[in-house]
């Protein structure tokens, strides 16, 4: 892991084995990464990446495995698509006038065994605090395939208590507790309310145990237009996650019969981003 942070806002662990994906991420001297509190889901490079604050999967595929189709041995896409554990080669890591910025790029070996190139670029304003993602995906193979992305954004759960709640347009009434639902635990896919500008937001707050800051989170929705959050309270599970997605909650297949999974042709690519702040 190594460290990125700027004048004001969280403290970042970026991890070069697993696509520049967020560790721990430090908001004053809390660690609201979730670590071990999460489901074992008998994938290793999933448990490493689900510890940390946020991870990407796609690009190939998001959620849970279905099968690849044409092939006759059986074998799916694997759990969360082929991001993880897919190590990142820095290109440009720089802190000057009180903001950080680093780009970075990864080839990724697809599960049918394609070809994509993830360039990655974090940049954290100096002033404000706020974490810039800027992600562009290029089909670097020599077939197409169906471009997917998911940014998992996880949070301990036990730092929150009965003040916290989710806030969005999107949402229901506009506010959720952060509890929603039954118990264990459970998940929501909605459509993204867009600003004028394109983008969407949903906050996480106030959280006593980190000052009462409040998590802000803002993605772009002509690629990412969907939101999912998930909560799991089955121990020794205790995490909540805030997900731009850009698929429905729906499989694989249905999704293909209805148009919506759109082939990446060679050398076609798309951007996704996304920004968060705690304050």
């Amino acid at each position: 892991m190594k460290a990125f942070s700027a004048a004001v806002g969280p403290r970042l662990f970026l991890d070069e084995t697993s696509v520049l994906d967020i560790g721990s991420c430090f908001v004053g001297e809390v660690d609201v990464a979730p670590g071990r509190a999460i489901p074992d889901d008998g994938d290793p490079r999933i448990d490493h990446s689900l510890e940390g604050f946020l991870f990407t999967c796609g690009p190939d595929h998001i959620r849970h495995p279905e099968p690849i189709p044409g092939r006759r041995d059986g074998k799916t896409y694997p759990l969360h698509g082929s991001f993880s554990s897919h190590p990142a080669e820095l290109l440009f890591w720089d802190v000057q006038d009180g903001g950080a910025e680093c780009r970075a790029k990864v080839p990724v070996k697809l599960a049918d065994g394609g070809l994509a190139l993830l360039e990655r670029h974090w940049r954290i304003n100096g002033e404000s605090g706020e974490v810039c993602l800027f992600d562009t995906v290029t089909n670097s193979g020599t077939k197409p395939f169906p471009a997917v992305q998911m940014y998992h954004m996880n949070i301990g759960a036990w730092l929150f208590d009965s003040e916290v709640k989710l806030n969005g347009k999107m949402l229901e009434n506009g506010s959720l507790p952060w509890n929603f639902g039954e118990d264990p635990g459970g998940v929501f896919c909605v459509p993204a309310a867009t600003d004028e500008n394109g983008w969407a937001e949903v906050s996480l707050g106030p959280i006593a145990a980190i000052g009462g800051a409040t998590l802000k989170v803002k993605f772009r929705t002509d690629t990412l237009p969907h939101l999912q959050v998930w909560r799991n309270q089955q121990a020794p599970a205790h995490v909540l996650g805030i997900e731009p997605v850009s698929h429905r909650w729906v499989s694989r297949k249905e999704l293909a019969d209805n148009g919506e999974l759109k082939p990446l042709k060679l050398g076609e690519s798309i951007d996704y981003a996304l920004r968060f702040s705690f304050a």
